[in-house]
């Protein structure tokens, strides 16, 4: 019997340190496991972290920029307007030129222009006013002296422009209007406006 008790206390005891080691192998792995599932949350922490800071620092760039465009855009709206109010104003002044000064910019822009001299002349209610058979007679008189025809015939159609002329002939028109020379000269000053204007 005491062999018996020898040998369940042996299988106890082997069963004890079995039981010690599978439980330590256990804890082990349990270490492991959790140092790895840690690490593994760190890393993740850390690529988060760096994202959202990478995503801050874009966003933080982009809100930079964006405000910097509309800085940017608003000094050349501001600057468009007052390029506009010159352009406006000298429109404007052209509008007020006075009678003798009407008809000699007309005078001096049909005579230096390659025309045949048998055209219609269109002005606005204003230019209607000044312009009369006696200056059509004496322009007509220089354009014959030039050699060209010499017919050119003022229509009592008024023109909705703000000023200038308009000479026209079977449908094609040589637009003279104020407006029509401001917005050609336009192109060609707007950059020496704002180099006077902004320097």
């Amino acid at each position: 019997m005491s062999d018996v008790k020898n040998i369940t206390s042996k299988i106890l005891k082997d069963a004890e340190v079995e039981r010690d080691s599978i439980l330590a192998a256990s804890e082990d792995e349990k270490n492991k496991i959790i140092s790895k599932r840690v690490n593994s949350a760190k890393a993740l922490e850390d690529e988060i972290l760096s994202k959202a800071e990478q995503e801050g620092k874009s966003k933080k760039d982009r809100i930079i920029s964006s405000a910097k465009l509309k800085v940017r855009n608003d000094k050349l709206a501001q600057k468009q307007s007052v390029i506009d109010d010159v352009f406006d104003e000298a429109l404007n002044k052209l509008c007020t030129l006075s009678a003798d000064e009407l008809s000699n910019f007309i005078r001096r822009s049909i005579l230096s222009m390659d025309i045949e001299g048998d055209e219609n002349l269109v002005l606005n209610h204003e230019g209607l006013k000044v312009i009369g058979l006696e200056f059509m007679d004496s322009l007509n008189a220089e354009l014959k002296d030039k050699g060209l025809k010499g017919e050119i015939r003022l229509l009592k159609k008024e023109g909705s422009f703000r000023g200038g002329f308009i000479l026209e002939k079977n449908g094609i028109e040589i637009n003279n209007t104020y407006e029509a020379l401001i917005s050609s000269l336009r192109d060609e000053l707007e950059f020496e406006v704002a180099k006077v204007l902004f320097s």
